[in-house]
């Protein structure tokens, strides 16, 4: 009898653990923290550069990512990601939970769930920006150096999550 691994997670306390180290490693060998948001924009500035060089060079936005020598797209950020996606597929796969599925309240369908992802994704996307770093980036990094503002981060990011859920709740249960 083949064993049922879909409901097997690893202990949340140890899963903090080896968190903390990879931030750990992360500091020794980069100097940096971890961080997702300069990833996307690197691939976005990467993209207006190859679709658009001219405006990229003349936009004050663009131009300090281009002209550094390195193609954006080549920023360790971007391959940090592509292991988190890769791992995260991996990890699924290896305990049976990988599935082409999109989770969602008996309540709603698909289309709806997925276009409050797409629209929640862009907004935390946009917040990360006025904000000067993703939940990683600024709130874990940040609260690893004992940054005031790391920790303050750390405090909007949860609370307004946890203001807002209620509303939001029938589009998960």
């Amino acid at each position: 009898m083949k064993e049922d691994r879909s409901k097997k997670y690893l202990n949340p306390y140890l899963a903090g653990f080896f968190l903390g180290l990879v931030l750990l490693a992360a500091f020794y060998l980069t100097g940096r923290g971890l961080g997702a948001s300069g990833a996307v924009k690197s691939v976005i500035v990467q993209t207006v550069d190859v679709v658009a060089p001219t405006h990229a060079e003349n936009s004050s936005f663009y131009s300090k990512y281009i002209g550094t020598g390195t193609a954006p797209i080549k920023a360790w950020l971007v391959f940090e990601i592509l292991g988190v996606f890769v791992g995260g597929a991996l990890s699924g796969a290896i305990m049976g939970r990988f599935k082409w599925k999109i989770e969602h309240s008996p309540k709603i369908k698909s289309k709806t769930r997925l276009i409050a992802a797409v629209i929640g994704g862009i907004l935390f996307g946009l917040g990360s920006q006025l904000g000067r770093g993703c939940t990683s980036g600024s709130a874990l990094s940040g609260m690893a150096v004992l940054s005031l503002g790391g920790f303050i981060s750390m405090m909007c990011i949860f609370g307004t999550g946890y203001m807002v859920a209620y509303i939001f709740r029938k589009l998960w249960i």
